[in-house]
């Protein structure tokens, strides 16, 4: 028998998978600002 592991409630991963779309789009837009200062 296969044991189920409990899922997370469907909110919270939601706000996960949101959260890390937010850093990641955070991330780019601050790499690409440095590069814009750097070749001004």
């Amino acid at each position: 028998m296969a044991i189920e592991q409990p899922t997370a409630p469907l909110l919270q991963r939601l706000l996960w998978f949101a959260g890390l779309w937010l850093a990641g789009v955070g991330s780019v837009a601050t790499v690409a600002f440095i590069l814009r200062l750097w070749l001004k």
